[in-house]
């Protein structure tokens, strides 16, 4: 099968790999008709994690099944399914509390396992044309019949969506909050639209991209440009020099600065200044543990500096992490069935599995327009 294989630091290759097979009883085997480049995929495309030469990217999928294992009851050979990007035994402690991101089964002696992804098990991604996907009965989510028409809705379920939506769980947005997102890569957008949905009376959305802060405001977000440095003003601004009552964290480690400097405690702090006392901050930007290409000796240890005081007389709450996807992913899917969410509005380009190279190189250079890309195996 063909496949996007990483090479080393900002070098992959489409090349021809053994095809993914049935390995236990319990797994799928589901032909990729859409597989997304997340910025997740980044990070390891950088070389700034410990993702190995010669392992398969992606974690965005979806797909047709084609094969079943002896042991799978509920899938059938043919079910369009979208996968989780974080992979579920559905019978560990944590995946019975609903904590799917934290499985303690599927990537032995760590919590948590994906497709695709550094130190999330031995699992290969799905920008391929085949996928193994283990546990198939508990991780499928077998998708409504209008599956292929609003396939490229669907497959944002994935990840993005319910990780945008997760950080306005973890922030705990409710009707009528205002909030602050930093953020407006693909995301950030997901967590601006869940906030809207969840009917937020004000989001904004801070980025210096303007091609994605455009993507904010046609949704209705309040664009927040901080191209020179003055976010946290306009933020005090906009909401009487109280901060907004919830806010996001949708950039991560490898956050910058309006000169392009790199500051992984920027955005974190930031949100102490701009949330209001008693306020809550929800975090999914990616933090790591070791990140020893930092220029920063704390974040080359997995640290930032961060205003604990502030924070603490804020009488502020953070809740962070990878979002439990099995958690919002059936419901989410509901609203895309019923037409009121559509969350494939953040795609800019579409392009077969042999564009991977130049999807990831555009993509990497923020170059303008290029916000979400996914990618088409057979086409």
């Amino acid at each position: 099968m063909k496949a996007v294989v990483y090479q080393g630091p900002h070098a992959i290759e489409v090349k021809q790999v053994p095809d993914a097979k049935i390995e236990k009883a319990t797994d799928v085997l589901v032909k990729i008709t859409t597989s997304n480049i997340c910025g997740s995929d980044l990070h390891m495309y950088e070389g700034r994690t410990d993702f190995a030469a010669g392992n398969i990217f992606g974690h965005e999928n979806l797909g047709v099944v084609i094969e079943i294992g002896n042991a799978v009851d509920r899938v059938k050979i043919g079910d369009r399914v979208c996968l989780p990007f974080n992979i579920g035994c559905g019978f560990c402690e944590n995946c019975e509390r609903g904590l799917t991101g934290y499985c303690l089964t599927a990537n032995p002696g760590f919590a948590g396992a994906a497709y695709g992804f550094a130190g999330m098990g031995p699992y290969s991604g799905g920008q391929a044309e085949l996928l193994r996907v283990p546990y198939a009965d508990f991780n499928c989510l077998v998708l409504p019949p209008d599956a292929e028409e609003k396939e490229n809705d669907y497959v944002m379920l994935s990840d993005i969506f319910p990780t945008g939506y997760h950080a306005t769980e973890l922030a705990g947005v409710q009707v009528g909050d205002s909030v602050v997102v930093y953020g407006a890569g693909p995301v950030g957008l997901m967590a601006a639209y869940s906030a809207i949905i969840k009917g937020a009376s004000k989001v904004m959305v801070v980025d210096m991209h303007k091609d994605r802060l455009a993507l904010a405001e046609k949704i209705g977000a309040i664009p927040i440009d901080d191209s020179d440095g003055s976010c946290v003003e306009q933020v005090l601004a906009l909401t009487g020099g109280l901060g907004a009552d919830r806010g996001c964290e949708c950039v991560g480690y490898q956050c910058c600065d309006h000169k392009r400097h790199e500051i992984p405690n920027l955005t974190m702090n930031n949100l102490v200044k701009t949330v209001r006392a008693t306020g809550g901050i929800g975090v999914v930007g990616v933090f790591i543990p070791q990140d020893p290409g930092a220029q920063d000796k704390l974040a080359q240890q997995g640290q930032i500096a961060f205003d604990m005081g502030q924070f603490w007389i804020k009488g502020q709450h953070i809740g962070t992490g990878q979002a439990n996807v099995k958690a919002y992913n059936r419901k989410l899917c509901n609203l895309i069935a019923a037409g009121k969410a559509k969350p494939s509005f953040l795609i800019s380009h579409e392009l077969p599995l042999d564009k991977a190279v130049e999807a990831y190189e555009n993509f990497d250079a923020r170059n303008d327009g290029w916000t979400k890309v996914v990618l088409k195996p057979g086409k």
